[in-house]
């Protein structure tokens, strides 16, 4: 995309610019809620088996057993406007992930390319806000974890496959694993909604969003996600189940009065995001 460049000078180490190589947009209404703002009981369960990855060097240990995670504002890092939404949020995670086994988690295989990428960041639950007008958030030291290994990963440029599969370094025992789509493909049409780290921030749900068409490797889908979504699950909006990995999509901000603001299109406008189909994963079989 040609846009793409904008976001990757943003960066500051290499494994930002892979969280945010497929930059995207707002379509239609902007349906970004924080996690304490959602009214779905099922979003929020879905939400607490999402993770942010965040690089270890910005993660602080506390005497009191939390970890300070340390982060510039929307504001500071993306150069938005002051009345961008979530401008005065933190902007800590380079990309999202989310639970597939007790020690396995999926994001996009652009955020995780090498071990290098998996030892030198973590992977944090509960990275989401408590309160309005909260400045910083610290997690309890139990909701980080180190990726052990890379068992499965893809970065095609000829088919567009792009998804990883990490181990990591202990079990998760305080939530549940996800369900994921295991036989068939999604519909056309079908009711989505999506949960990550756009831009970096704390959780966002993002629901009322439809899937637009399907293609070999991926499906298309008019989902309001940034980078930093890259990674993050598509789950079915009526089920829970997890039907993809958010990969790509349309421009994400654009410049107005010497700030920048999110890039907003119709619902049926734009590119539209692309979605890995979970199925592509050939070692989830075996789950």
């Amino acid at each position: 995309m040609k846009n793409t460049l904008i976001v990757l000078l943003l960066a500051t180490t290499s494994v930002l610019m892979a969280g945010t190589k497929g930059i995207k947009v707002i379509y239609g209404e902007d349906n970004r809620v924080d996690v304490m703002d959602s009214t779905n009981n099922m979003f929020v369960e879905l939400s607490q088996s999402t993770a942010a990855m965040i690089p270890s060097s910005d993660l602080r240990a506390q005497t009191n057993g939390e970890v300070q995670i340390r982060s510039k504002t929307l504001q500071s890092s993306m150069r938005v406007c002051s009345t961008e939404r979530f401008a005065n949020q933190p902007t800590a995670a380079n990309c999202s992930g989310f639970l597939v086994g007790e020690n396995l988690l999926v994001t996009a295989g652009h955020c995780i390319r090498s071990q290098r990428d998996c030892s030198s960041n973590d992977w944090v639950f509960d990275y989401k806000l408590e309160s309005k007008n909260q400045s910083g958030i610290s997690v309890d030291k139990n909701s980080v974890y180190k990726c052990k290994r890379i068992i499965s990963q893809k970065l095609s440029n000829w088919d567009k496959d792009d998804y990883a599969l990490i181990e990591l370094d202990r079990k998760v025992t305080d939530r549940r694993v996800l369900d994921f789509r295991r036989k068939g493909k999604v519909a056309k049409g079908a009711d989505l909604v999506v949960i990550g780290h756009p831009s970096g921030l704390p959780t966002k749900i993002a629901d009322g969003a439809k899937v637009r068409s399907l293609k070999g490797k991926f499906f298309v889908a008019n989902l309001d996600t940034y980078g930093g979504n890259s990674g993050s699950a598509v789950f079915d909006a009526n089920t829970g189940v997890i039907e993809g990995i958010l990969v790509r999509g349309e421009t994400d901000y654009i410049s107005r009065g010497g700030c920048r603001v999110s890039n907003e299109v119709s619902d049926d406008a734009g590119r539209g995001e692309d979605v890995t189909y979970i199925l592509n994963i050939p070692e989830l079989s075996n789950l």
